[in-house]
């Protein structure tokens, strides 16, 4: 009775990939709020000030995680399927039309 069951939602050998979806997420929705960090106009990059020039940085930095985060969601999400014993992708899937050469 020490063990407590696994959430429905996710198997047990997933929820790290999960989780590590969640702080990748995270990061892109705390760095921006956390306006203190960043409230500065030095250094400056050409001419522009940090707080500017800071929150163009972000935005592909926060998009590469977005996309490793979306990728880590569709081999969590393909390994939950299996162990539930349901094929690796939804039939309407465009990976299942691409496996299946549609």
């Amino acid at each position: 009775m020490s063990h407590s069951p696994a959430r429905p939602g996710h198997d047990a050998g997933t929820r790290p990939l999960w989780i590590t979806v969640a702080v990748l997420l995270a990061v892109g929705i705390v760095v921006p709020l956390l306006v203190w960090t960043y409230d500065t106009e030095e250094p400056r990059l050409w001419g522009f000030p940090f707080f500017y020039w800071f929150q163009f940085l972000l935005i592909p930095i926060v998009s590469a995680l977005t996309y490793v985060a979306f990728k880590l969601s569709e081999t969590a999400t393909a390994r939950d399927r299996v162990s539930r014993g349901l094929p690796r992708h939804s039939a309407d899937s465009p990976a299942a039309r691409k496996e299946e050469g549609r």
